[in-house]
């Protein structure tokens, strides 16, 4: 295998024959890599890691390190990743906490871009894009294709809908619609679905069509969001789209951005 000879690989570290250490890495000793992984330089992986295969970890990357909460007391926790994900300069990824499950998830295909932060016990789904200086606090939810804008910080224990679009720089306090346009102004706001992404991945005119005239009913009128929710249910015939949106928003424990 390709290991720099400036690079720390830990004895009980299982790094196959495809996989390529550069310069002036440190790989801890419970780390376990698929095939094909690529540590650049100066790549820090710690703690319970496990990642799949193809994935890229950029100069100055941490991953799988000690989460910054002042309730950790060295419990053994981990971090997983699947595969082909792009981890960019200098992030930062904490394993989880035994009081939040004990492990931090990354699915597959996900770009987390530079200076971005992933708190412990978080979840990201696939296809995922956070940019640069992204910062999730421990315990977030982000759902499958969703992206986060630069300089966006999301409060603890909010859950980001999929094929949600946060602009850059929106104080994230509460969960973020799926599907939605979500982005700050003077104040943070929904501003109806996010149609371009969803064109993107192959949304058709009437799926569209169906998820406006749900977000006009959720956003444009003057219900508040219960009689939103009963309008939509009781109209009949509402989409799986529609289906999940209205899910969501019953699941919601710290409300939703409208």
């Amino acid at each position: 295998m390709s290991i720099h000879p400036t690079a720390v690989v830990a004895p009980g570290a299982v790094i196959p024959e495809s996989c390529s250490v550069g310069p002036w890495c440190t790989v801890g000793p419970e780390v376990v890599l698929g095939e094909s992984c690529e540590l650049i330089s100066h790549v820090v992986l710690d703690g319970k890691l496990k990642a799949g295969a193809r994935n890229q970890f950029h100069p100055f990357a941490c991953v799988g390190v000690a989460p910054q909460d002042l309730k950790y007391r060295n419990e053994p926790t981990g971090v997983t990743l699947g595969d082909d994900n792009t981890i960019r300069e200098s992030v930062t990824i904490s394993r989880g906490t035994a009081g939040g499950g004990g492990m931090t998830r990354i699915g597959s295909h996900c770009l987390i871009m530079a200076y971005a932060h992933v708190g412990h016990d978080s979840v990201i789904g696939d296809y995922c894009i956070l940019a640069n200086n992204a910062t999730l606090a421990g315990h977030v939810l982000v759902e499958d294709y969703a992206t986060i804008g630069a300089f966006s910080p999301i409060h603890q224990f909010c859950r980001v809908g999929r094929h949600a679009y946060i602009g850059g720089g929106t104080i994230v306090t509460q969960d973020v619609l799926p599907f939605s346009l979500t982005s700050a102004t003077r104040e943070t706001h929904a501003f109806g679905i996010n149609k371009v992404g969803l064109q993107r991945r192959g949304f058709d005119a009437e799926r569209l069509r169906t998820l406006h005239h749900a977000y006009r009913v959720l956003l444009a009128g003057k219900m508040n969001i219960s009689q939103a929710v009963d309008k939509l249910r009781t109209e009949g015939g509402a989409s799986e789209d529609v289906a999940y949106l209205l899910t969501f928003i019953q699941g919601s424990k710290r409300g939703i951005i409208r």
